[in-house]
């Protein structure tokens, strides 16, 4: 659902300097106020990214800028408005997903897409008759909120082995969790297998008391945290309980072969030569693999070499291996994050020596 023909009440061009001024306005005036966010978040966001100036008088919005800008600010709000218009809220980081969906007149993730059918994969082409998103628990169908994201989503869907890395805030992860979970419900695997190293980033925690699930949880919250989002609690609880969700050290998967099964490796960076190695082979018939990790953030002792850029490379010509990167660009977590890595990337470019 599009707006209608918007107003344009100053629409006079002025010098070049100057810019244009393009007034919008949104006829629903509850849904204005859910585009524009608390506080006016969302309209502080669009101008940071875009260079406009915008002022919120109710459910008008005056753009004022550089007139492609203008028009592209434009095009953003369109789409923001459409979606709050489906019953879903907005954020900063829907209006990051917005600015790049809106950057040519198309969209670049249609509600739906025709499904893909790579041989390798056949029994997963009735999951997929739509794509560029997940659905979460709380708020429904998420589609991509940027074209790596979308590619993301595409790659998962086509291959058996996916390699996905990228600063954090990028949202590897998470979407690894919701597909894993809609595999599952959709009978194209029989259980999740979610596995991380057990390396401490820096610090150590010492002894820890309590069962093998409570001396790992510290390590695998972030994948609890996201389980949550796709699943309700008890039935996270039940899959645990039952073994249809198990969540474990990458340490417990030697020797093992797992069949009929998504299973995912984060914070890949962390895994040794030999680990990733080890992890890799323990794919079984019917089974698929996920593997992220963030190449900047390696918490190996020193010396030690990170198995992910390793296989990357190894595997990078290997039929049935998918592999996306992520950039600062990407990052939905918060603006602020999006900038803090991009500044860490440009140092680091600029001097390898100065992030030793």
């Amino acid at each position: 659902m599009r707006l209608s023909e918007p107003s344009r009440l100053a629409a006079s061009v002025q010098a070049s300097l100057e810019g244009v001024e393009e007034s919008l306005t949104l006829n629903d005036n509850r849904a204005a106020s859910l585009v524009v966010g608390n506080y006016d978040q969302n309209i502080a966001h669009l101008e940071r990214r875009l260079n406009i100036v915008a002022h919120v008088n109710g459910n008008q919005i005056l753009l004022r800028g550089p007139r492609e800008q203008v028009e592209h600010a434009r095009r953003v709000l369109e789409s923001l408005y459409a979606t709050v218009k489906r019953g879903r809220a907005v954020g900063t980081g829907d209006v990051d997903g917005a600015i790049e969906e809106t950057a040519t007149q198309r969209g670049l993730f249609p509600d739906r897409l025709p499904p893909p059918e790579p041989e390798t994969v056949a029994k997963s082409r009735e999951a997929y008759s739509g794509f560029g998103h997940v659905t979460t628990r709380k708020r429904g169908i998420t589609k991509a909120r940027n074209a790596a994201q979308d590619s993301y989503l595409r790659v998962l869907a086509r291959h058996e082995l996916v390699f996905a890395e990228g600063p954090a805030g990028t949202g590897k992860t998470w979407l690894a969790v919701g597909h894993a979970v809609q595999l599952l419900e959709a009978g194209h695997v029989e259980r999740l297998i979610l596995s991380r190293p057990a390396v401490e980033a820096g610090e150590k925690i010492g002894f820890l008391p309590g069962d093998m699930r409570d001396k790992v949880d510290p390590y695998l919250r972030p994948i609890y945290d996201a389980l949550y989002d796709f699943m309700e609690g008890r039935l996270v609880e039940r899959a645990l309980q039952t073994g249809v969700i198990e969540v474990a050290p990458l340490a417990f998967m030697r020797g093992r072969t797992l069949s009929n099964a998504l299973i995912l490796l984060d914070e890949a960076q962390n895994t040794s030569s030999m680990q990733m190695k080890m992890f890799l082979t323990r794919l079984g018939e019917g089974s698929r693999m996920i593997i992220t990790g963030d190449p900047t953030q390696i918490d190996l002792p020193p010396g030690q070499k990170s198995g992910l850029g390793e296989a990357i490379a190894l595997l990078q010509n290997v039929e049935g291996v998918g592999h996306v990167r992520f950039g600062h660009q990407h990052v939905v977590r918060h603006d602020l994050v999006r900038r803090i890595v991009q500044a860490y990337e440009e140092v680091g470019a600029g001097n390898p020596a100065a992030m030793r």
